[in-house]
């Protein structure tokens, strides 16, 4: 055993004896969804520490290994590279409520009602979670269940005509809208209350789900998404911000945009649902690399989000949408190493291609290591044709004919603190600084665009959406290159393209200055934008915001706003240092729901130093 080898057994024992004596904040809740204290968290943690252990020694290249020792790149998911797992999938929904499908466990035969529909539809999303590493999504929410929705209504029409009830034709048919409607809300709260409380793997946290809906004009899809956005607004059980599913309604010109379009007043109803529980966030169907797939009459040609940013729709080998679709893996730069090594525009930009090029290499290598696994050993992801084209294949089969739709990715982190270092200003503050950011987004996406052309693959661009990976990288930078102001001197790097979240600007600048890079990042992307104060009493702001993210091309988006929850008398709104209710300063009685890296999450105890570091520094934008 050589010396490096023992350096990193002995680094694994020590992980192992800060996971059981709960000693590093940051190594038990790398992930804020997961519970690292629990005994089903800690031993996924053993396991994460031993298979990133396996996976360095026994896997990944030497240059990717000695990229990833010198802090210059990070292997997102490392941890399930030896089992060959993919990222994320848009689940087709309807196709699969209408086959029917198999959990392993017995066969779920397509349902006859939209409670039927809404359960099934909670447990694909639960049988998926263990096939992949990242998240699982619904495309055309809205589209897919509006069926069920007509099945109800028939089945509960058919019912009342047999009482022979003293009505007419229209008052029974009135009746029975009246009946389905209930039905479907009632629907919609369970599947909230399922997905925020089914477990998976291995119980280690609820399944990590998104959901796009706001775009189908019909009697029963508007019924879908007025009872999801209803339900969200009423909250669980105790009148809890329901953390899952992600919620994304999709803007469209023609359709909810406008106060004469069809389904504008449910853009208004998520306003207001935004305002209260943090979700819908918004995706912009008309910004000119979503509409360019668009097809008016086609569900499937509409964007569709995941998480916390995730997009896939170009496709080299094969049908451009999302539909069945998702990311195989992705492997970040951190161009703040490099820009500290560099300092020097040309030489910067030199040593970038490098490690881009590095990157697509381990992309690849790890593509060709899951397309060897099998089929059968994915029993749902491709045994029920969840991923596309996966209804040819037979247990036997190796994957690589149906992994190449899928995309790899390179991702960025620290942009405007590489920006820091190279002009002494970041994009937040100069043009000199923004147009230097837009020119190493573009460096990025060129090597994309060639690793595509060279491999015919799916190569793309990912603004990351950093969590543990944000402290980690500062850390190590600062003990090489000390504190540096603007720099290294704070505990997180910041995420992606995003203006510092501590740098004072109006709303409506900063989605002008990040929306230039939605259009380079086009594996994913989200701006964000703080508010303050009660916004429920404020719509039209909102509107103002939301509108602005449309006009400057903005993909995807989402507002940030305080939600404080009274654990005591259950008062939800603002609360300061008192609830304003049952008066309590007990900080244990207030539940402060917050945004981390895209998804919410409720007791900020959970959350890694980096992080929480991140969440105090921001500024609203006003």
């Amino acid at each position: 055993m050589d010396n490096f080898e023992q350096q990193s057994v002995s680094s694994l024992l020590s992980s192992f004896e800060d996971i059981i004596n709960l000693k590093n904040q940051n190594l038990i809740q790398e992930n804020a969804n997961v519970d690292g204290t629990s005994p089903c968290g800690q031993m996924n943690r053993f396991a994460s520490e031993s298979a990133k252990y396996f996976a360095r020694s026994k896997i990944l290249s030497s240059e990717a290994a000695k990229a990833v020792n010198e802090n210059f790149i990070h292997i997102h998911d490392l941890d399930y590279m030896a089992a060959g797992t993919t990222t994320c999938c848009q689940i087709p929904l309807g196709k699969m409520l209408k086959s029917g499908f198999d959990t392993g466990h017995g066969f779920m035969r397509s349902p006859k009602s939209i409670m039927s529909a809404m359960a099934l539809s909670a447990i694909i999303f639960q049988s998926n979670q263990n096939q992949q590493h990242g998240g699982q999504s619904f495309q055309a929410f809205d589209y897919d269940l509006a069926p069920y929705v007509r099945k109800t209504y028939d089945r509960r029409l058919k019912k009342l005509m047999e009482y022979r009830l003293p009505l007419e034709g229209r008052e029974l048919e009135s009746l029975a809208w009246k009946e389905t409607e209930e039905e479907t809300y009632q629907a919609c709260e369970a599947f909230i209350h399922n997905l925020n409380s089914l477990h998976s793997r291995s119980g280690g946290q609820v399944p990590f789900t998104s959901i796009n809906y706001g775009t189908d004009t019909s009697k029963e899809g508007r019924m879908i998404i007025k009872n999801i956005l209803l339900a969200t607004l009423s909250g669980l059980g105790k009148g809890e911000t329901p953390i899952f599913p992600i919620q994304i309604f999709k803007m469209k010109k023609g359709v909810n945009f406008y106060e004469e379009d069809s389904n504008f007043d449910l853009y208004q109803l998520a306003l207001k649902t935004t305002a209260k529980r943090l979700f819908p966030n918004f995706s912009f169907i008309d910004a000119p690399f979503n509409l360019k797939y668009y097809k008016e009459g086609h569900p499937d040609s509409e964007v569709a989000y995941m998480g916390c940013r995730t997009r896939i729709m170009s496709n080299v080998n094969g049908e451009e949408n999302s539909v069945s679709r998702g990311n195989l893996s992705f492997t970040s730069i951190n161009l703040v190493k490099i820009a500290l090594v560099t300092r020097e525009i040309d030489e910067f930009m030199k040593k970038l291609e490098k490690y881009a090029d590095i990157v697509i290499r381990q992309l690849y290598d790890r593509y060709l290591y899951q397309a060897g696994k099998k089929a059968g050993h994915f029993t749902f992801l491709y045994g029920q044709n969840v991923w596309k084209n996966s209804q040819n294949l037979i247990q036997s089969d190796t994957l690589q004919s149906v992994l190449k739709e899928g995309s790899l990715s390179i991702g960025f982190i620290g942009l405007a603190e590489c920006l820091k270092v190279l002009t002494g200003k970041h994009h937040g503050e100069t043009e000199e600084a923004q147009i230097l950011g837009q020119r190493i987004a573009a460096v990025l996406k060129r090597k994309c665009t060639d690793a595509s052309e060279a491999y015919h693959l799916n190569y793309s661009l990912i603004g990351t959406p950093a969590e543990g990976l944000s402290g980690r990288f500062t850390k190590k930078d600062k003990e090489i290159f000390g504190c540096i102001p603007g720099v290294t001197d704070r505990e997180y790097y910041t995420n992606s393209f995003h203006i510092p979240v501590y740098y004072h600007l109006h709303a409506a600048e900063k989605i002008k200055r990040e929306a230039v890079y939605h259009s380079y990042t086009d594996a994913g992307h989200i701006t964000y934008i703080e508010v303050d104060g009660d916004v429920s009493k404020n719509l039209a702001a909102m509107d103002t915001i939301i509108k602005k993210m449309g006009a400057e091309g903005i993909g995807y988006g989402s507002i940030n706003h305080p939600v404080d929850r009274c654990i005591h008398c259950g008062y939800t709104g603002i609360i300061d240092n008192e609830c304003p209710d049952c008066h309590t300063t007990d900080e244990q009685n207030i539940d402060r729901i917050r945004r981390i890296t895209g998804y919410l999450v409720g007791t900020m105890d959970k959350w890694n130093t980096a992080k929480a570091a991140e969440e105090k520094d921001r500024v609203k934008h006003i």
